[in-house]
């Protein structure tokens, strides 16, 4: 019996030590250095990305940008093609400088930089020492299936979730600062607003986060003047973040198409080359009152609801009922003046606030589980402090834990976006003969899949064009197109994707170009390689007859 006793025992003992040590400063310093790292290191294993997004505009809006094919070249990368680039110039630039493997680490590892702002948001809002549970929950929160999906790939959620959450943290550690005013309060809120519009400008659904934590800090138990200063500053600074990431792409957008944001809102700016109606995506959006009251349930049983890809992220449905139990035990104790036995800390009351409106927003304004990747990353702490207001600590403590731990394991593995094997190169494009690139014209005629991946591997004096795809185009849009082969001497060619049905892809293709009186013969297509990463994406390249022939 001893025998079998004494290992039991030791490795009993060995456990507790360990759960102990979790509990040290230097434990929660290791992990602040070492679990971005292995962010870095998960990337490299899921491979090359090669996501929708990727080839869609991720790869040409940078390339655009930086190559004088803004207002040259004709949305190949749809509507898309006129988001703003800045925050794709981080990975264009890697893959440019680093070997693909290399650039999926570092955007693993940038990516990873999330749990050290949770960590840090955890140390603010847990009581003291606390470095086990803020160290725990930030992982918890990390391993969601929306974040884990987007790690290192160029979607952007992940990335723009950094200036959420430090946003968030600036307010949270100036908490002192913002009961008694002054100017330290109203420089801290500033900065927070500027760091979030700074990603409002990199990603334009970041408004949701940037308005939530303006209206968030109303509720500050403070004078009214004093709350009202401080969302008027942070909504100043938000204003300057945006001017400093996007302000010179509206100021492009407004020279080139008379439309800051075009195409989209173009029913209000009147943008010429697109036609004059606003552009959304609302098909995500819950309908009518009773499934916004019930969304978290159902996107649970029915995911493509919000997302594309199939993930199960069952800690939304225990969250809205925590939040649900929450709010009617506030407005019972209220009503009732009664003190709570376990009150929330008043910083944890501004984060769940905050997070409340933040839902709300994305509720019904958007729908899509991927723009809730900021709140998915706060939601194991949201749980975590709701628990410990609704029960006794001890008790809360218990049910949070057990209740984390079993929605993070039932959400792994997750899915992904799509990824390739690795290659040195991120793309390699086979290229046909051009020897006058200046003189030629490339049309796209399909959305799906998208093309424009393929444009930087040609020669930049190479113009493309999209028809028929997802831009909304305008008569002046059309007249551009003519124009354009007007001032060029030709040949001109289509370019379609080679991996489907030719007998479907040709008769849709020449649907297409026919609206505009242009040709082609499917006997004088010629097949070409291309590939992300290790995943072969062949194209077909055909000459095409246009409308006139001619040279000017």
């Amino acid at each position: 019996m001893n025998l079998l006793q004494r290992p039991l025992i030791a490795l009993e003992r060995a456990v507790a030590a360990a759960w102990q040590g979790l509990d040290r400063p230097a434990m929660l310093a290791r992990a602040l250095l070492l679990v971005p790292l292995l962010f870095g290191v998960l990337s490299v294993l899921y491979g090359q990305d090669d996501n929708w997004d990727l080839h869609n505009y991720h790869l040409y809006n940078p390339y655009a940008l930086l190559n004088g094919k803004i207002g040259y070249d004709l949305a190949p990368g749809q509507w898309q093609s006129y988001f703003n680039p800045t925050i794709d110039l981080l990975y264009y630039g890697l893959n440019q400088t680093l070997p693909a493997p290399a650039a999926g680490f570092v955007m693993g590892w940038l990516h990873g930089l999330n749990f050290v702002l949770l960590a840090a948001i955890g140390r603010q809002l847990l009581p003291a020492p606390g470095h086990r549970a803020a160290l725990l929950l930030a992982l918890a929160g990390s391993l969601g299936p929306g974040f884990l999906s987007e790690l290192g790939n160029t979607m952007g959620d992940n990335l723009v979730a950094l200036t959420v959450l430090g946003a968030l943290l600036l307010v949270l550690r100036a908490w002192p600062q913002l009961l008694r005013g002054g100017a330290p309060a109203w420089r801290t809120v500033a900065l927070a607003g500027l760091l979030a519009g700074f990603g409002t400008g990199l990603k334009l659904t970041n408004a949701m986060y940037a308005l939530a934590l303006c209206l968030a800090l109303l509720g500050v138990p403070a004078a009214a003047w004093l709350r009202l200063r401080l969302a008027v500053m942070f909504g100043v600074g938000t204003l300057a973040g945006i001017g400093l990431s996007a302000g010179h792409w509206y100021w492009r957008m407004w020279h080139t198409f008379g439309n800051p944001l075009f195409p989209q809102f173009n029913n209000i700016f009147k943008g010429p080359l697109a036609a004059i109606i606003g552009i959304g995506d609302t098909g995500w959006i819950p309908k009518g009152i009773v499934e916004k009251l019930l969304w978290p349930f159902i996107f649970i049983q029915n995911p493509k609801r919000v997302i594309e890809i199939n993930i199960t992220p069952l800690i939304w449905p225990m969250l809205y009922l925590a939040g649900v139990a929450l709010v009617l035990r506030l407005l019972r104790d209220a009503i009732l003046a009664q003190r709570p036995a376990a009150a929330l800390t008043r910083p944890a009351g501004l984060m769940l606030l905050f997070f409340g409106i933040a839902y709300l927003i994305w509720l019904n304004l958007f729908g899509i589980y991927r723009y809730l990747v900021p709140l998915e990353l706060l939601t194991p702490l949201a749980l975590w402090l709701a628990a410990q207001r609704l029960m006794q600590p001890a008790v809360g403590r218990q049910v949070a834990s057990w209740t984390l731990l079993l929605t993070t394991v039932a959400s792994l593995p997750g899915a992904s976006w799509g990824h390739a094997g690795w290659a040195r190169q991120s793309t390699t494009v086979e290229l046909p003969p051009l020897p006058s690139p200046a003189q030629n014209l490339v049309f796209t005629v399909h959305g799906d899949p998208p093309m424009s991946w393929l444009v930087p591997s040609f020669p930049r004096q190479l113009a493309f064009v999209a028809l028929g795809g997802g831009f909304p185009e305008s008569p002046a849009y059309a007249a551009r197109a003519a124009a354009m082969m007007a001032a060029r001497s030709g040949p001109f060619y289509v370019m379609m994707q080679a991996e489907g049905d030719n007998q479907k892809i040709w008769p849709a293709a020449q649907e297409v170009l026919g609206r505009y009186g242009i040709r082609f013969d499917p006997a004088d297509c010629v097949k070409y390689h291309a590939a992300v990463g290790r995943n072969a994406h062949p194209y077909q390249l055909c000459p095409v007859q246009p409308p006139r022939t001619g040279s000017k």
